[in-house]
C-alpha cells in the first residue's frame, strides 16, 4: 500500500485565491466585510471525491455554477446569516445537495465554518439508486435541503477524515485513498437515503430473503478471502437488491444489519492476518486501517470485546 492521500491546508489573505484553488468549480468569491484575512481552507483530494472545508474571519459571497457531472453536499455551522441560493432555513440537521449545471448564491457569515464533498455525480446517482431505487430513479435537478439527524455525526467524521490523513503524514501510516474515498462515499449515500428507508417489505417481498442473505454472505466471504472489504453498495449491487430488503434479510437471519454483520467480518479477517503477519514488518495500525477501522481506539476495545486479547498480543504471538 501507499499513502496517496492529498491534504492541503491554506491561510487566505485574498477572497479570489479561496476561488481559484478550487479549480474544479467555477467559483466567484467576493469579501463583504472588513478583515486583513479572509480565512482557512483545508482540501482533501481523495480518488474521486474532494472535501473542503472552509472557515471565515470575514463575510464571503461566493457565485457560480456547477460543471457536468458535478454535484456537492454541503453544510454550514449553525449561523442565523447564513443563506444558499434561495435556502434560508438553517438548522443543525441540514444538509444541501446541489447537482449539475445549478446556479448559486452563497453568504457566508464572518465565523462560520462550511464543509462540502465534491462528487462525481454519476457515480453517485448509480449508487443512490442502487441503496433505494424508487426514491433516487429521477433525482433532484435542483439545489435542495436534505434535513437528516445524522448531520453532527457526519461533521465529527469528515473532520475524523482530516485528522487521520494529517496524522498518516505526520506518522508516516500506509493508507490508500482509494479505500477512503469508497468509504467516505458510502457513508454520504447512507446519509443521503436514510430518510427513505421506510419500515420492513411485506411478507410477499420477504419470501426470498433467506437466499438474499445467503448470496449476500457469499459475496462478503469471497471479497474478505482476497482482502477486499466490501461496500454496502457493492454487496446490494452484487446481490440485485435494495439497501431495505438487504437490511431485512440480515435482520431476519442473523439478527443485526449488514453493516453490523460486516464489521463483524472485518474484524474477523483483521485476526486472522494479524496471526500470519510477522510482528517486525507489519503494524495493527496498518491492518486495521486496511479493513476500514479508521478510528483506531473504537478497533481495540471492539477487538477485545469479542477475542477477549488486544490487536497487538495477536500480532505479537
Amino acid at each position: 500500500m501507499k499513502n496517496d492521500l492529498n491534504l492541503k491546508s491554506t491561510l487566505i489573505e485574498d477572497a479570489s485565491i479561496q476561488a481559484s484553488i478550487q479549480d474544479w468549480v467555477k467559483m466567484e468569491c467576493n469579501q463583504l466585510s472588513a478583515g486583513e484575512i479572509v480565512g482557512t481552507i483545508d482540501i482533501l483530494e481523495l480518488d474521486t471525491l474532494k472535501i473542503v472545508r472552509e472557515s471565515q474571519l470575514v463575510t464571503i459571497q461566493k457565485t457560480g455554477i456547477t460543471d457536468s457531472n458535478f454535484c456537492a453536499l454541503s453544510y454550514c455551522t449553525l449561523d442565523p446569516n447564513f443563506r444558499f441560493s434561495e435556502q434560508t432555513k438553517n438548522v443543525a440537521d441540514t444538509l444541501f445537495f446541489l447537482p449539475e449545471f445549478t446556479e448559486y448564491d452563497i453568504l457566508v457569515p464572518a465565523g462560520a465554518q462550511t464543509t462540502y464533498m465534491a462528487l462525481n455525480q454519476k457515480a453517485f446517482f448509480d449508487s443512490a439508486r442502487i441503496l433505494d431505487p424508487k426514491q433516487w430513479e429521477h433525482p433532484p435537478q435542483k439545489l435542495i435541503a436534505v434535513n437528516n439527524e445524522h448531520q453532527s455525526i457526519l461533521k465529527k467524521t469528515l473532520d475524523m477524515w482530516f485528522n487521520v490523513a494529517e496524522t498518516s503524514n505526520i506518522m508516516d501510516i500506509q493508507l490508500e485513498s482509494f479505500f477512503l474515498n469508497r468509504s467516505l462515499l458510502e457513508y454520504l449515500l447512507h446519509i443521503v437515503t436514510f430518510n427513505n428507508i421506510g419500515s420492513y417489505p411485506s411478507y410477499s417481498e420477504c419470501v426470498s430473503s433467506f437466499q438474499t442473505y445467503q448470496t449476500a454472505r457469499t459475496y462478503i466471504e469471497d471479497q474478505l478471502s482476497i482482502n477486499v472489504t466490501p461496500s454496502i453498495v457493492s454487496i446490494c449491487k452484487s446481490v440485485g437488491v435494495s439497501e431495505r430488503t438487504l437490511q431485512y434479510a440480515f435482520r431476519s437471519h442473523v439478527n443485526m444489519t449488514p453493516i453490523t454483520y460486516l464489521r463483524l467480518r472485518r474484524l474477523n479477517r483483521a485476526r486472522l492476518i494479524l496471526k500470519v503477519s510477522d510482528p517486525k514488518k507489519a503494524t495493527v495500525t496498518n491492518i486495521a486501517m486496511h479493513f476500514g477501522f479508521l478510528h483506531l481506539g473504537r478497533f481495540a476495545l471492539d477487538y477485545k470485546r469479542i477475542f477477549n486479547e488486544s490487536p497487538s498480543v495477536t500480532l505479537n504471538s
